[in-house]
């Protein structure tokens, strides 16, 4: 199964999320990437997830085939009632979202992706492709949000850090700050093109020279959940244009992938990013 990730590109069709298995198993490690919020203090681990049941399972991967084969309308029915049959699971929400934007209902989309959230606070996945739903809504703010959580969930998924980059530069205008943002993306990516070219003109931007690599520091966010914005969250993950596992809007796949906007480089803006 793919996994979803984000990243900036033009999007493509929704990949679904992981099994729910697997979610639930990523729950506790996707947690202890994570920083620990302030006033947290030595407080005991929490106890894993347990595995879905059978039957969730089943009946998730049978509303994984019908998004796979192009039946959106049954796909979408089929994650509707698992995400009301077990609403421990995030990964159906996940991919409803998806399955909304791709559609044009991003409102919808919000909603599943915050419900996926709120059902797994720790998941990059899920923090990730609610942040493009909120960047294609207009709410750069709060998209910029959604992607620094993605990056406190867990500091080493790459494709947050590649929409955050974007998304500050194109959209918020911090050269410096998009900087950062994609040098820490090129570090744990190993992507040289076109990324490359894009710190090189930030760099000239921000009037850093081109081998000052100063700003790769720990990743924008990487110390820690901002103070606003949803629950912080683990999850499925699917997508549609991706950099690290499945193929969402924000762009990550089982393997790694582009996120949600590649193909659009700092300064140069692209119809839908």
């Amino acid at each position: 199964m793919l996994l979803a990730a984000c990243a900036s590109s033009p999007p493509r069709a929704p990949e679904p999320a992981t099994p729910p298995q697997a979610h639930a198993q990523s729950q506790e490690g996707a947690q202890s990437g994570a920083a620990p919020a302030e006033g947290a203090g030595t407080a005991a681990p929490a106890t894993p997830a347990a595995p879905p049941p059978a039957r969730a399972v089943a009946d998730f991967s049978r509303a994984v085939s019908l998004m796979k084969s192009g039946n959106a309308v049954e796909a979408e029915l089929e994650f509707e009632q698992i995400a009301t049959s077990y609403p421990q699971l995030a990964a159906p929400n996940i991919d409803l979202g998806l399955l909304y934007r791709k559609s044009g209902d991003l409102d919808r989309s919000e909603r599943a992706l915050r419900q996926a959230v709120e059902r797994d606070s720790g998941s990059a996945v899920a923090w990730c492709e609610l942040g493009v739903t909120l960047r294609m809504r207009g709410k750069f703010h709060d998209a910029e949000d959604a992607y620094r959580r993605a990056i406190a969930a867990d500091p080493g998924f790459a494709p947050a850090y590649r929409n955050l980059g974007v998304l500050l530069d194109l959209y918020l205008g911090d050269a410096p700050g998009a900087l950062e943002a994609l040098v820490h993306y090129q570090s744990l990516s190993g992507e040289k093109e076109p990324v490359r070219g894009w710190i090189a003109e930030l760099r000239r931007r921000a009037g850093k020279s081109p081998s000052d690599h100063g700003a790769a520091g720990g990743g924008p966010g990487a110390a820690g959940a901002p103070a606003t914005g949803a629950p912080a969250t683990g999850g499925a993950t699917t997508g549609t244009g991706g950099a690290t596992g499945a193929t969402g809007a924000s762009g990550a796949t089982s393997a790694p992938g582009p996120a949600h906007t590649a193909g659009a480089g700092p300064g140069t803006r692209k119809t839908g990013d």
